[in-house]
């Protein structure tokens, strides 16, 4: 009899041992996370019921000025109202959400988070309460801010190069090859000979080779009278050395900053060269759309394609992404084996001097 009462009470026992196991492995978790991480709990309509000693520090608020208020406490006004729908939209259907946020402390200095928001889910499955974790990231953006104005300084530095190369080529080289032409032909018209008519042919396919050349470097209607007389010019010397068709539509009926057109220029021109050396495909497709904001750039193949996911960039694909970051825009790819490639580039249709 007594071991039968014995056994409810060592059963009670042992579940009491358990949740102090418990209660105590949660006390050890919420320790390492304000240790390491800025968090915060809110409810369901964003308020703040919780933060931690992490979230005061780097806010520069104390917790009893945070408690309450929602996140707008620390909206910086960096990002778009677009940016927080969207984050909204995410982690009120249940998603955890993750991105970086650039918020605004007390004392109006900026901070960089580096943000996980997660729901937490009643029995019907909608959120009642969101925990986020942020890693304080100022530091690696301000290198990253760096290192794109290093960047930009190079890129731009090249094509000052390339401009002054290309001019140099053009009415250094070429104009001179040109006189030697026009002697030649003034010879040819009183003597015919074999040397003259070679001299002749070689001089042309020289004056030939420099404009090529000084087209690459930098064409000069590009500075002259803008992108899109450009990319016409461009594609149909294109079409007809490669023999590909290239199907072009442009709803842009302004001229952009030098650099953006540049850009656009340069990614429109890498992007086709690798559908020229890798897609085995006989046309191609290049559209230039100016939205609200930005100017979208899509060049499309329905050729070989690629795994996207598992290959790593190339030095023309990290070529073009580091001219969209430079002017401020953003290059998206999409392809599958057998499916073709997509290129998007959207950049920003006015850039700050």
């Amino acid at each position: 009899m007594e071991k039968g009462m014995d056994q409810p009470a060592n059963n009670l026992a042992n579940l009491e041992l358990e949740l102090k196991k418990s209660l105590q492995e949660l006390v050890d978790i919420k320790f390492a996370l304000d240790e390491s991480s800025i968090v915060a709990i809110t409810d369901s309509r964003g308020v703040i019921t919780y933060v931690n000693d992490q979230f005061c520090h780097i806010s520069k608020y104390s917790r009893d000025e945070l408690l309450g208020q929602d996140h707008r406490i620390v909206n910086s006004s960096f990002h778009s109202k677009e940016f927080f729908k969207n984050m909204w939209r995410s982690i009120g259907a249940g998603e955890v959400w993750k991105g970086e946020i650039c918020n605004r402390a007390k004392d109006g200095s900026f901070y960089w988070m580096d943000t996980t928001i997660v729901p937490f889910l009643n029995e019907k499955g909608k959120p009642y309460q969101y925990l986020a974790i942020r890693y304080e990231i100022t530091e690696r953006k301000r290198v990253e801010r760096e290192l794109q104005k290093m960047m930009t300084t190079i890129i731009n530095v090249q094509e000052d190069e390339r401009k002054r190369l290309s001019r140099n080529l053009h009415d250094g080289i070429g104009q001179n090859l040109y006189s030697h032409l026009i002697t030649i032909n003034r010879l040819l018209a009183e003597m015919d000979h074999p040397l003259l008519q070679q001299m002749q042919k070689e001089a042309t396919q020289l004056i030939e080779e420099i404009r090529e050349i000084s087209w690459e470097l930098r064409p000069s209607v590009l500075d002259d009278l803008g992108l899109v007389p450009a990319i016409r010019s461009f594609l149909s010397r294109y079409s007809d050395h490669y023999h590909m068709d290239v199907y072009f539509e442009c709803v842009l009926n302004r001229r952009l900053h030098i650099s953006i057109e540049l850009t656009i220029y340069r990614i429109i021109q890498e992007a086709l060269t690798n559908i020229r050396k890798y897609a085995e495909v006989s046309e191609a497709t290049v559209t230039i759309r100016e939205l609200d904001d930005v100017v979208r750039v899509m060049i499309e193949d329905k050729g070989r394609g690629f795994d996207f996911k598992n290959q790593s960039l190339g030095v023309g694909l990290f070529s073009m992404d580091e001219r969209a970051r430079s002017v401020g825009g953003e290059l998206l790819i999409s392809s599958s084996p057998g499916q073709g490639t997509k290129l998007i580039l959207e950049v920003p249709n006015s850039i700050s001097e």
